[in-house]
């Protein structure tokens, strides 16, 4: 049997950016860092950062935008390839990313009252979403 799920805890580099696809599509994007501490063999604390690329696509990157910078997010999704030449260059590039399918927030960097309350988290679970006040350009 093959699986394809990745699971990881980590910090926002930034606010995730949102756009659409041409299919019309709203995806966000972000960078999400975690740390893990270790010794080494001469017993020195070390630590190293992995960086991820997450890919939040539909109904969760109306979740994504509630994020901010720093926020300690969990996200569950499947690491995709895929290839893209851009316009600057023409070079053909090749990135990996999360395509994230469940994601929740672990704690913000941040008092909760500076948190917009009035924002509400789409129920994914089948609820409306009022697509017309996405914040997406």
């Amino acid at each position: 049997m093959q699986r394809n799920r990745f699971e990881v805890a980590g910090y926002l580099a930034t606010k995730p950016a949102v756009r659409r696809l041409p299919s019309g599509t709203p995806v966000a994007n972000v960078r999400l860092g975690e740390t893990y501490r270790y010794q080494d063999a001469d017993g020195k604390s070390q630590q190293q950062t992995n960086w991820h690329s997450l890919s939040f696509y539909g109904d969760l990157s109306r979740v994504a935008v509630t994020f901010e910078k720093g926020d300690n997010i969990f996200v569950e999704g499947t690491i995709e390839q895929r290839q893209f030449t851009p316009k600057s260059d023409g070079a053909q590039r090749t990135v990996h990313e999360v395509v994230v399918r469940n994601c929740h927030l672990i704690a913000a960097p941040r008092p909760p009252h500076s948190r917009a309350a009035e924002e509400p988290v789409p129920d994914l679970q089948g609820g409306a979403i009022d697509h017309a006040n996405w914040p997406v350009g």
